[in-house]
């Protein structure tokens, strides 16, 4: 029975140990995809909020790459100090991911406030030049979060933009997409996006946070399955004498 115990968990570790290098990939591509993504919203919101949670989650994806390396050898060849070295990779990359769960919740939950102390600024600062970042950031939210102003498009009557132009209309990027012509007139209210900014972008965020967490917490369960079966074969060299000699090609004595 000690022994279909073993065999069985070699198999899941050799399993799961590809499983890991899938993971690895993954998520590398969460991390920069989150980083991606917030490199758009940038300006409405620190910059330690998108550079955290994506940098942890890249390390912890090249870290699980040298671990399924690192698990496959081990596992094939039953090394003690490779597995033994498999399982404190493995223990710290739960660790890590842990800790990206825990800043996921509490950047989240900041999220709101910083969006709400830093998008008037931005909307401020609008110019509606290409050279102007804070214009091609707030060009880029309203066409794609299909958003105009941050709580309605009447809030554009409040920026220096709109009494610069003296012109009566928002920002072209405001125009509803199926809207053959629009100038951006207030006059045509109807030929604008009617939701304001604000909450779009501190949903588009917190969905983006969610994302990490549910990513971080599914690999996480794995790895302590992982974890698990490494233990499994060591407990079983370390108890038994007969196996270790099995193994290694001895007899006993």
């Amino acid at each position: 029975m000690g022994q279909c115990g073993v065999t069985s968990s070699k198999t899941v570790l050799v399993f799961l140990n590809l499983i890991f290098w899938a993971a690895a990939g993954i998520l590398c591509y969460v991390g920069a995809y989150v980083f991606i993504t917030y490199d758009d919203y940038d300006h409405f919101f620190e910059d330690v909020y998108t550079l955290i949670p994506a940098v942890v989650i890249i390390a912890a994806g090249a870290l699980l790459f040298i671990i399924g390396l690192i698990g496959c050898c081990a596992t094939v060849r039953e090394s003690y100090c490779g597995l033994t070295t498999f399982v404190v990779i493995l223990l710290l990359v739960f660790m890590t991911e842990v800790a990206v769960v825990v800043l996921g919740y509490v950047y989240r939950a900041k999220v709101e406030d910083e969006v709400n102390s830093l998008i008037v600024n931005v909307y401020d600062e609008y110019n509606g030049t290409n050279s102007n970042a804070q214009s091609r950031a707030i060009d880029y939210v309203q066409r794609q979060l299909q958003c105009c102003g941050i709580h309605n498009f009447s809030d554009w009557r409040h920026t220096r933009w709109y009494e610069e132009s003296k012109n009566d209309s928002v920002p072209i990027s405001c125009c509803k997409a199926n809207v053959a012509i629009c100038t951006g007139s207030l006059t045509h209210p109807e030929d604008l996006y009617q939701e304001g900014c604000e909450a779009l972008v501190v949903k588009k965020l917190k969905e983006i946070m969610m994302y990490v967490i549910w990513t971080a917490l599914t690999f996480a369960t794995i790895q302590i399955l992982g974890m698990l079966c490494a233990c499994v074969v060591l407990c079983r060299r370390s108890r038994d004498p007969a196996y270790e000699l099995l193994i290694t090609g001895g007899t006993p004595a």
